[in-house]
């Protein structure tokens, strides 16, 4: 069964991440950018233009450039930077190990709490809790994550001194100030998950009660806490599974933004910085590193569907 969710799975993304890398690549002609005017700038001539072309290997076909670099991506060579000649890949780990370890916190809690007041919701529905937690829950989808950050510097960084307000530090150099320094803006990223998956977890949930088979197990006599872990939770569960898939994304993309609130040279920054120096080859770099991740994690989501939803794993 999970072989077959697999294989389905990667016939789906392979054609995605071909498409994908193919547009990303197309962006370098679609620019009309080269290293010349990153190293020449407005003293750049037609022959030195031509010259540094020939020296990049920009002045073969299309679609040769594009072969040898899919092969290096498959290899895991990004190329390097237009800038400063550095290797993409090693820069964007650098900056990737800060960008996931700031996601990465924000979908623990973000899994923790949505599903912690989701199930909450769920079984006291049409009581003041539900009706407090669905509201709540409305209120903060609608924040942006930078104001929410801008709002958690100012209280618990330089009002209440509990959190660093900028900066970063490696894991492996203090654990304790890795995870002072991510927490804030972890928390600014995951309230947007937090709401949705509370809220969709909420509605599989109730929607789950009113099956017949809950009404079946409820004649046979089971117990409350069997019925909810045994038939509701797991059919129940699909839709906020389902958009917890789509919100990693969300979150590396959410990351560009927050990150330069907290200072952290993370993906983003990286991202950003490069896309305004015109280092095209660092862009490609952060979009094929981005569309792995994004196809790494949904192929994980659909594993898990697959494994704790029945209807899932029949391909309902």
């Amino acid at each position: 069964m999970i072989l077959r969710i697999l294989l389905r799975s990667v016939a789906v993304f392979v054609p995605v991440f071909l498409v994908a890398t193919f547009v990303t690549f197309a962006l370098r002609a679609l620019s009309g950018l080269t290293p010349a005017h990153l190293q020449l700038g407005e003293s750049a001539t037609p022959e030195t233009v031509a010259a540094i072309e020939r020296e990049w290997g920009l002045d073969r076909p299309f679609l040769t450039q594009y072969g040898d670099w899919f092969a290096g991506v498959l290899r895991g060579d990004l190329g390097v930077s237009w800038y400063n000649g550095a290797d993409i890949a090693g820069l964007l780990f650098e900056g990737a190990i800060v960008s996931l370890s700031v996601a990465g916190l924000a979908l623990v809690i973000g899994v923790v709490l949505g599903f912690g007041l989701g199930v909450l919701a769920a079984v006291r529905r049409t009581t003041w809790v539900d009706r407090a937690i669905t509201g709540a829950m409305t209120a903060v989808s609608v924040m942006p994550s930078f104001v929410v950050g801008i709002a958690l510097v100012a209280v618990f960084a330089v009002g209440l001194g509990w959190f660093p307000s900028a900066g970063y530090v490696p894991a492996d150099r203090d654990l304790g100030l890795w995870l002072a320094h991510i927490t804030l803006p972890a928390v600014a990223l995951s309230l947007d998950t937090v709401a949705d998956v509370a809220r969709q977890l909420r509605a599989g949930l109730v929607a789950a009660y009113r099956e017949n088979y809950v009404t079946g197990a409820i004649v046979r006599g089971l117990g409350p806490r069997r019925i909810f872990f045994r038939h509701v939770l797991r059919n129940g569960m699909g839709p906020a599974l389902t958009v917890l898939g789509l919100k990693f994304p969300a979150l590396l993309g959410g990351a560009v933004v927050t990150e330069s609130i907290f200072g952290m040279a993370g993906f983003g920054k990286f991202a950003a910085d490069s896309a305004q120096r015109g280092d095209v080859p660092a862009v490609q770099g952060v979009l094929v590193v981005s569309v792995v991740l994004v196809v790494v994690f949904n192929l994980l989501v659909n594993v898990i569907l697959a494994r704790v939803t029945p209807a899932s794993a029949r391909g309902v």
